[in-house]
């Protein structure tokens, strides 16, 4: 009989570990704590080896077929004139704030969920609620009541991942960014703009207003801070929290608070990257942002999301069995990955949201620059890492 893996998350990272591990044979399983298929959320970029791995199921067409068809991204002042524009990338190892294939997150997980679930068996409104190990497999007993027994567990559950800290508790180190986020979907009117528009006002206050599809803007209002636990607060009180922040503010921001008031899709977030010192402890394996969160500042999140689930399948079936050896590969391979994910340098968002009038008129000042290629090439790298870090491994 094939081995059994149970997958706990079905959003980008978990989905394409279960497509690629029933692709190699396995009996594959995957629980979601959300009670259905989660659509919706940010815009995030697909680069480089991630596009491969597209590529090889199949599915990089389905993907740019749902591409925001953003066209770069504009800096703009209270006037909504262009400061500095940076036009979409025309090639996949293209590091600009746009890559040449920019998609909602929901739907890059939509088009994986889709083909995965004609592999694997998907459960929806459950969770783990502990986990016990020996020397053949894991005994998993869920938040239903259920229990089942599995020769694996992967962990795909995101930043703040339940599992993971059932199974390692206390290891993750997490790399705070001291950049604070809210997003969320509003109505397109006629005449925004086809590129994204970032706008910076004072006390590190910034706003973003991002192309989507279905006549609909993904919003982003963010706050360059130190955390002070707003991640863990109420949702209506992280509402009420971004309003304070931002009422008075210009530009758009009125129209975007409006929005916000309404939107069903609400997401917040103080950006944190997960510093994990091992990623398996005997037959259980993290991967996704539950390993090694780099934050959306890596512009790479989903390329390591990708590439990440499908190097874990593929050692698990070159390793025939052997977890130790498979993991341990695994982390060969991806490790120098994820350095290069998370090798962002703090002073990137205190530099791109700044506090007083004058940093507001020394980054617009900088940007302006931006059409000369050595300026130009500095700010695309404090964007996005190489998404070509590694030899992509054939299995």
């Amino acid at each position: 009989m094939p081995a059994s893996i149970l997958v706990t998350g079905a959003s980008i990272a978990g989905n394409t570990t279960a497509w690629w591990l029933a692709k190699q044979g396995f009996d594959v399983e995957v629980v979601e704590h959300a009670p259905a298929f989660r659509d919706g959320g940010q815009n995030v970029d697909v680069r480089g080896n991630a596009r491969e791995v597209l590529r090889r199921m199949g599915l990089e067409e389905l993907a740019f077929q749902r591409s925001t068809r953003e066209q770069g991204t504009d800096w703009v002042d209270e006037d909504d004139s262009v400061v500095a524009r940076f036009e979409a990338g025309d090639s996949e190892t293209d590091s600009g704030p746009t890559a040449e294939l920019e998609i909602r997150r929901g739907d890059i997980a939509r088009i994986i969920y889709d083909a995965a679930r004609q592999r694997a068996a998907f459960r929806f409104g459950d969770r783990i609620e502990g986990v016990e190990q020996d020397a053949a497999g894991v005994a998993v007993r869920f938040e239903s009541g259920r229990q089942a027994r599995y020769d694996m567990v992967v962990v795909a559950e995101g930043v703040g991942s339940h599992t993971r800290e059932l199974v390692f508790p206390g290891e993750n180190e997490p790399r705070w960014m001291d950049l604070t986020i809210a997003y969320f979907s509003m109505p397109s009117r006629p005449g925004d703009s086809p590129y994204a528009r970032q706008y910076n006002t004072v006390d590190g206050r910034g706003a973003t207003l991002k192309r989507s599809l279905d006549g609909q803007l993904g919003a982003y209002l963010g706050i360059q801070k130190k955390p002070e636990g707003e991640n863990e607060w109420p949702v209506e009180d992280q509402r009420r929290f971004i309003e304070a922040q931002f009422a008075g503010d210009g530009w758009e921001i009125p129209r975007i608070l409006e929005a916000m008031r309404q939107t069903d899709d609400f997401y917040f977030d103080v950006l944190r990257q997960v510093r994990m010192a091992r990623w398996s402890d005997g037959r259980v394996v993290l991967t996704g942002d539950a390993a090694w969160c780099p934050t959306p500042l890596a512009g790479i999140g989903t390329t390591l999301a990708i590439v990440g689930g499908y190097v874990l399948a593929g050692e698990l079936a070159r390793a025939s069995g052997d977890t130790a050896r498979a993991f341990d590969a695994y982390e060969r391979v991806m490790r120098p990955f994820v350095k290069e994910g998370q090798n962002v340098p703090k002073i990137v968002p205190r530099l791109l949201w700044p506090h007083s009038r004058a940093g507001v008129t020394l980054m617009r000042g900088a940007m302006h620059l931006a059409a000369t290629p050595v300026v130009k090439h500095l700010i695309n790298n404090s964007f996005a890492r190489d998404a070509n870090h590694i030899d992509l491994p054939n299995y």
